[in-house]
């Protein structure tokens, strides 16, 4: 693998790239211009502002852009209404430095149907090729709508005017712009996806999949992970309206230009490989235990998500051991699982399938001195994880389908060039695209 800071680029340089290319698109703004006006980023959750060390994906892609050129956050607040009574946003804002944070307070029951149902029970699965697992139910699309409709009304009161540039996050908030349009906005506005886009011959399987379309082309700018996700974002294109893009990417739609590339999110590789550099003691204290054993330790850090191949990658090093009884009690295998939309019934099937092969692969190969898999279902500081992933001899990233997958290019940037480890990078990881071989 290439060096890390090779490979990758920090999420400031993203945001400019951003500005850059949707500057290109008109003639009253110039790149400077772009460059240079407010930023306000839009997504289903706030990310940590004052601790990048407790941050998700999504916080870590965004803060350092806004941190450094200042700017403004929407997202859903962790609180909710128990009732839909009122139709007028309840907003609460904050500023930690130059960054000013603005909750959405939003009704409970609305929301579970747009979260945990149409975003989560229908975008998500059909969006990572799962077909199996899509739920088409009306009340599912309509919250989505709703939902949006309230985001696009409680930034309405925040924006300063058509000049704020506008970045919107993920699959939760597709069809922000067509509600920003529909209250007359004409403000730049760009929308990253975060997960993988599927072909057209999937994509066709949600009913609503012209409507989605017609949002997106609502956009214009338009960043995906991969070359993958905009070549299949394209086509899907193609098959449901009259919009074509040319060889650089630019369509006319709406009476506008939108663009559309791939923007590949990265890391702060200096800053991640400090933290890995100063490892707390406790996981330094049980890095030093397994060298005295003469133990290795694989790896893996995932969302507790079906797309991740959780199970087959737990049944793998049980047949290793089964296979290579050499292994046993001298390597063992940690995975961290963090809890996710645990409300949504194929994420507690998974949950119930993990716990019991961790179990049984315990039951069968473990001793008083050597647990063969140390399975945490929790949430682990991002400090803590980069001194784990530096403490590991293998790195496992491994998912069915995924967007990018940070931890691939977090697991390069924590090893100690003297003694580095090995990324095991599934090829349906978006990240595959990022790393090279030289």
């Amino acid at each position: 693998m290439q060096a890390p800071n090779e490979t990758q680029t920090e999420a400031s340089q993203t945001v400019s790239d951003f500005a850059e290319r949707e500057a290109a698109l008109g003639d009253r703004q110039t790149t400077n211009n772009a460059i240079s006006r407010r930023l306000v980023v839009v997504s289903n959750r706030l990310g940590n502002v004052r601790d990048l060390a407790q941050a998700g994906g999504l916080a870590v892609g965004v803060v350092d852009a806004l941190a450094e050129r200042g700017g403004l956050w929407l997202g859903a607040s962790v609180g909710h209404h128990d009732s839909a009574a009122s139709d007028e946003p309840l907003i609460h804002l904050e500023r930690v430095g130059k960054i000013e944070t603005a909750a959405l307070t939003l009704p409970q029951q609305e929301y579970s149907l747009y979260y945990n149902g149409y975003a989560n029970s229908t975008l998500w699965p059909l969006f990572h090729y799962r077909l199996d697992l899509v739920q088409h139910r009306s009340e599912f699309r309509h919250a989505y709508r709703q939902i949006n409709a309230r985001f696009a009304k409680a930034l309405s009161r925040l924006l300063s005017g058509n000049d704020d540039l506008i970045w919107v996050h993920d699959y939760h908030l597709i069809p922000l712009a067509t509600e920003l349009r529909r209250l007359g906005f004409v403000n730049r506005i760009g929308f990253f996806l975060h997960i993988p886009f599927p072909p057209p011959d999937l994509f066709v399987a949600t009913p609503d999949h012209g409507e989605l379309i017609a949002d997106l082309l609502q956009y214009d700018v338009l960043g995906f992970q991969t070359a993958t996700d905009v070549t299949n974002f394209r086509r899907s294109v193609r098959a449901t309206s009259s919009t074509t893009f040319d060889i650089g990417g630019v369509a006319k739609s709406n009476g506008r230009t939108v663009l559309s590339s791939s923007f590949p999110i990265g890391i702060d590789v200096d800053a991640f490989a400090r933290m890995a550099n100063e490892a707390a003691a406790d996981v330094q204290i049980d890095s030093m235990r397994r060298q005295i054993l003469g133990l290795k330790q694989i790896i893996g850090v995932d969302r507790l998500d079906y797309s991740k191949g959780l199970p087959g990658r737990m049944q793998a090093f049980a047949r290793l051991l089964e296979r290579h009884p050499e292994h046993e009690r001298a390597v063992t295998y940690l995975q961290i699982a963090s809890p996710t939309r645990e409300e949504v019934g194929a994420y507690a099937e998974i949950r119930a399938q993990l716990e019991a092969t961790a179990g049984s692969v315990n039951g069968k190969y473990a001793d008083l001195t050597w647990t063969p898999i140390r399975y945490i279902h929790r949430t682990v500081p991002r400090s803590r994880l980069a001194g784990l992933l530096r403490a590991s001899q293998v790195g496992l990233v491994t998912p069915l389908r995924d967007g990018m997958n940070l931890v691939a290019k977090e697991y390069i940037a924590a090893q100690d060039p003297a003694d580095p480890g090995v990324l095991v990078l599934s090829r349906f990881a978006g990240a595959l695209k990022s790393l090279r071989n030289p």
